[in-house]
């Protein structure tokens, strides 16, 4: 009885924010906030800031997402549970990452309740298993993998892999782990030995970890997002996070390599430049279009301005004490990708069998709005670049996430490269690998 009064609660409160929402929010032009300089409106602040979720109806027997034109989609692979991230092994293998938040945060502010109903709905309960990773093995290449099987079990909300030679890595939530791998393997049932903690609960407020490893193979970057929106919960419980940790891969020392990314996920290397690059959920609760969601190269020692400023020097009125030292020196970054899309996945294309247009430059996966009025994201798009950096305006390549009433049939997070060329979409609402390869190859 007490669950369905406060679900009752919440739903009320839910459409007070939404009619709120829909009074205060003014027609905005989503795409002047995409690029390397963005509008930024003036900052709102609400008692309920808006709220607005696509319901989850799932892909009905024959449904794909749409593509551009010279592109076609089809399912990799199906019947997963909370798909999260990707990666793709020198021999060809797949890894689908399957992973659920590692629990409720302490409830701590009125808002707090709404958005963990609005998890709850954008999650699932779901009783299949999940925090594993799961191996695909297309061995012919006709997108219909032959072999299936349970890669690594029982992990602790899992994100990122990276593989060195014959050790494999994994981000759990709250940890980095090594495994054996031998190539061709289709199973580790070795333990994981630890090479870092990671910071974790009991907040763990942004819980996904996204990892890559230095050309060199000496290094490992790993992202650690916030532990709050804008620190409402305390400095002390944001030591350590929304930065990109650097991580001595052979002793597993690490320090702060930037600092200032609210929740920094789809760590890359840009092809041309070298450069790091990684694309940041910025904050909420300023209103509908603040604050731009972005990509952007990595400078070491960078500070990139949460929770003090966003966009370099904009000040956040919602945090004191400020720290104008800080403000000061934060780094504008290169691209923004409009408000509130929540990209999850980046994946630069060095491959040849996509169209040309798409080749040298960045898709990234949006996994959506909940908290403006009309939805933005629900895509994959990609940003043309040359000579190291974004040239030209984001295009939309993989849509229909949403059906034309407005519910979720799926969300895109992670993206990745197969060996042919092909691009692969995690969806973890859809539970589904999409892959995109080029109509008439």
């Amino acid at each position: 009885m007490t669950g369905s009064v406060t679900a009752g609660r919440a739903a009320l409160v839910l459409a007070a924010a939404l009619a709120l929402a829909a009074c205060n929010e003014e027609a905005f032009d989503t795409g002047s906030q995409v690029g390397p300089d963005p509008v930024l409106p003036e900052p709102q602040q609400y008692l309920f800031p808006p709220m607005h979720l696509a319901s989850v109806v799932g892909w009905k027997p024959g449904e794909t997402p749409t593509v551009a034109q010279g592109l076609k989609i089809e399912a990799l692979a199906t019947g997963l549970e909370h798909p999260r991230s990707l990666y793709v092994l020198p021999n060809g293998d797949v890894l689908v990452i399957e992973s659920k938040p590692p629990g409720v945060e302490p409830i701590r502010r009125p808002k707090s309740i709404v958005t963990g109903w609005i998890e709850s709905l954008v999650t699932g309960g779901g009783d299949l298993p999940s925090n594993r990773i799961t191996l695909l093995r297309d061995a012919d290449g006709d997108g219909k993998p032959e072999t299936r099987s349970t890669f690594i079990d029982h992990l602790s909300s899992p994100f990122g892999v990276a593989l060195v030679g014959t050790d494999l890595y994994v981000a759990n939530t709250d940890a980095i782990l090594r495994f054996p791998y031998t190539e061709g393997d289709t199973s580790i049932t070795a333990p994981g030995t630890l090479l870092t903690p990671l910071p974790g609960g009991p907040i763990d407020h942004h819980w996904t970890k996204s990892l890559v490893a230095s050309r060199d193979g000496s290094l490992l970057y790993v992202g650690v997002g916030s532990n709050s929106n804008v620190s409402e919960n305390g400095m002390e419980a944001e030591k350590n996070r929304a930065a990109i940790w650097e991580v001595e891969r052979q002793t597993g020392r690490w320090r702060l390599f930037a600092t200032g990314l609210r929740n920094p996920n789809g760590l890359s290397w840009e092809p041309e430049s070298g450069a790091l690059w990684t694309v940041v959920n910025e904050r909420d609760e300023l209103g509908p279009n603040l604050v731009p969601d972005y990509m952007t190269s990595v400078k070491g020692g960078g500070f990139y301005g949460w929770p003090y400023s966003y966009y370099g020097q904009h000040l956040d009125p919602r945090v004191q004490p400020q720290r104008p030292d800080l403000v000061e020196k934060a780094i504008v970054p290169d691209y923004a990708l409009s408000s509130h899309v929540a990209p999850l996945g980046m994946a630069f294309y060095t491959a040849s069998a996509l169209p040309q247009p798409y080749r040298g430059g960045a898709f990234v996966g949006e996994h959506g709005s909940w908290d403006r009025g009309e939805f933005n994201g629900y895509k994959v798009v990609f940003i043309p670049f040359s000579g190291g950096h974004p040239n030209g305006k984001a295009q939309d390549v993989v849509t229909g996430f949403l059906n034309p009433d407005g519910e979720a049939r799926g969300r895109p997070v992670g993206v990745a490269i197969d060996k042919s060329g092909a691009l692969l979409i995690a969806d973890d609402v859809g539970n589904t690998v999409w892959r995109v390869t080029a109509a008439n190859p």
